[in-house]
């Protein structure tokens, strides 16, 4: 009997009922509110638009805004997985009141927002990650989850989630 694939599907198995169960993964940082829990102070606004996988409108104050998600990326629009991405993310955000959370920086080079985004108290960056529709990223300085996203994004891969089975992270 093959013992190594055994391993690896133990393995990750295994990481998987870690991350799920909560633990904190980054040294000093307690782990992002799970659902129901509140989240970090920030920005509230309503997503009025679902660009892509992670990209939003929303409306804060009454001034629309675009909102690109820190730590993540998704398929582009002709890449393979595009739209179920986008559909995943519209799941989870469209028409919703969220909160929004800056890390470092305020902008991107195309005058987009950067936040980490919350809603009904679930991490919805996290989310993506975890579920496969996202790959981790990194864009110093805004990097006080990559921790976070890069365990999420093995365990997924790993799993065989979301995307990953399309090879578009790859």
């Amino acid at each position: 009997m093959h013992t190594r694939p055994l391993i690896k599907i133990i393995l990750a198995a295994a990481l998987c009922c870690w991350l799920l169960a909560g633990c904190q993964l980054i040294d000093g940082l307690e782990a992002p509110p799970r659902s129901g829990s509140p989240a970090p102070a920030g920005e509230v606004g309503r997503v009025v638009n679902v660009i892509d996988g992670d990209t939003i409108d929303v409306l804060i104050d009454g001034v629309r805004s675009r909102v690109r998600y820190i730590g993540i990326n998704t398929p582009e629009r002709d890449e393979a997985c595009y739209r179920e991405a986008t559909r995943a993310n519209a799941r989870l955000v469209d028409g919703q009141t969220v909160t929004l959370v800056r890390d470092v920086s305020e902008t991107d080079r195309f005058g987009r927002l950067l936040r980490y985004v919350y809603v009904n108290g679930q991490f919805v960056n996290e989310i993506l990650v975890r579920e496969g529709y996202a790959e981790a990223v990194q864009y110093p300085p805004d990097t006080a989850h990559a921790r976070l996203f890069n365990d999420l994004e093995r365990a997924a891969r790993a799993a065989n989630l979301g995307c990953h089975p399309t090879g578009v992270f790859d």
